[in-house]
């Protein structure tokens, strides 16, 4: 099932974030499992872990008007986890709305709206200085599916290839994502 190509509009600072959702595009080439991210707990976190499981990795803030899509991302792993979904959030200050360090993260996370799924440290997202992760799935995202804000969620299939993005506004429990999720599960158990 492909996803259709949905253009939404532009940022507003302190606002909802406006970009286009879909498919990635066709060069963006299965290698999300070859990135290591640090987890919130110091401990190593290869994404080559999770190879033939369907991520999805979302960077995350505690104090943005969005931080309530924790919720949602909590139900979507608590949900498909056994079906071959991993959630992984990555914690980000690009858009000065995190806080300080791992422990306050996880503390939040955790008490604030029970997150069990994978977080990693706190990483940089975009520019030139973002994770390799992210300048890899920026790229193949192109200029309108790149992070653009906080809560933008990449799709990467079980074969490791960006198969959809999503931005900030979509919350993580909308038609699309879990459609596009499902699909992607569908695959994975063909395969």
């Amino acid at each position: 099932m492909k996803l259709k190509q949905m253009v939404l509009g532009g940022l507003a600072v302190g606002a909802a974030l406006m970009q286009s959702s879909g498919q990635a595009q066709p060069q963006a080439e299965g290698r999300a499992f070859t990135f290591a991210f640090e987890a919130i707990n110091g401990k190593p976190m290869p994404l080559s872990d999770f190879k033939g499981r369907v991520l999805l990795v979302v960077n995350t803030a505690s104090f943005c008007g969005f931080t309530g899509q924790y919720e949602g991302l909590q139900t979507l792993w608590q949900t498909y986890k056994d079906h071959g979904l991993t959630v992984i959030g990555v914690p980000s200050n690009d858009f000065y709305q995190e806080s300080g360090d791992a422990a306050e993260i996880a503390n939040f996370c955790k008490g604030t709206f029970g997150v069990t799924f994978p977080l990693t440290a706190k990483y940089s997202v975009t520019g030139a200085n973002a994770h390799p992760f992210y300048q890899w799935a920026n790229s193949a995202a192109g200029k309108k599916g790149s992070v653009g804000w906080n809560f933008h969620k990449f799709l990467i299939s079980a074969d490791g290839k960006l198969a959809a993005y999503f931005p900030t506004n979509m919350k993580p429990t909308s038609k699309s994502v879990i459609a596009a999720i499902e699909a992607e599960l569908a695959k994975r158990e063909k395969s």
